[in-house]
C-alpha cells in the first residue's frame, strides 16, 4: 500500500505566516483520520516573503521553501480528468497536477476539474467561488472537494457561503474569484477563451484576505 501523506503550502508574508492556524488545525485533523503521527510543527517565520510546502507522512516532516509570484488573475479552461474527489490535501493529487499541466501546454493557467455529473468542482491549484448578486456562491463540499485554507478564510471573512451545483454554462456572464492560501484571492478573467465579467467585491473581499 503506497504511503499516503499530507501537504500544506503556507504563505509567509513579512515574516509572519498569517493563516498557520487555519493550516495546523486542518492539518490535526487530516492527520487524526489518515493514522499519521503528527508532531509539532512551529509556524515558519523570518526571512523574504515565500510559500512554505509541508510534507506529512509516517517517516516525519519535511518542508520546502519557493518564491510567492505575483498572481493578479487566472485565464481556466475545462479539464479533460473527472474530479477524484478529494476531501483532505493528499499527496494524491495526480488528477489536479495532470489538470494544471493540460490547461498551461494549452496557454491558460490551470485546469477546472468537473464532478461525475458534470458540475464545477475545483481547479488543479485554485478553489473556485462566485457571486449571485451580492452572494458569494461556491461548489458543495458535498461534491467532494477540498474545504481548502482559503475557503475558510473566506468564510471567517464573509460567514457561510452559499453552496450551489453549477455547469460551466451555468457560470457564462457571472463573475467568478479564485482563492488559494499561497496567493489570496484573484479574479478569473477568462474559461475556455470567453471573458469573465469582474466585480468590485472580489477586490474588495482579496483585500481583506490577509490578516
Amino acid at each position: 500500500m503506497r504511503d499516503v501523506g499530507l501537504i500544506e503550502t503556507v504563505a509567509v508574508r513579512a515574516g509572519k505566516a498569517p493563516l498557520w492556524p487555519l493550516h495546523f488545525a486542518r492539518l490535526e485533523r487530516s492527520a487524526g483520520l489518515l493514522g499519521i503521527p503528527l508532531p509539532g510543527i512551529p509556524a515558519p517565520a523570518g526571512g523574504e516573503d515565500r510559500v512554505v510546502r509541508f510534507l506529512v507522512d509516517r517517516r516525519g516532516v519535511t518542508a520546502t521553501d519557493r518564491p510567492p509570484g505575483p498572481v493578479d488573475s487566472l485565464t481556466l479552461v475545462i479539464a479533460d480528468g473527472v474530479h477524484p474527489g478529494y476531501s483532505l490535501k493528499t499527496t494524491e493529487r495526480e488528477p489536479f497536477d495532470r489538470a494544471t499541466v493540460s490547461a498551461r501546454a494549452a496557454g491558460a493557467d490551470d485546469g477546472v476539474l468537473l464532478s461525475g455529473g458534470g458540475a464545477v468542482a475545483e481547479a488543479g491549484r485554485w478553489t473556485l467561488l462566485w457571486w449571485e448578486g451580492d452572494r458569494l456562491t461556491a461548489p458543495p463540499l458535498a461534491l467532494g472537494i477540498l474545504d481548502s485554507v482559503a475557503r475558510m478564510r473566506i468564510r471567517q471573512l464573509y460567514g457561510e457561503l452559499v453552496e450551489r451545483t453549477v455547469s460551466p454554462a451555468e457560470l457564462e456572464g457571472v463573475a467568478i474569484l479564485a482563492a488559494n492560501a499561497a496567493r489570496g484571492i484573484v479574479p478569473v478573467a477568462r474559461i475556455d477563451g470567453r471573458r469573465v465579467p469582474e466585480s468590485p467585491r472580489t477586490s474588495e473581499l482579496a483585500a481583506r484576505f490577509w490578516p
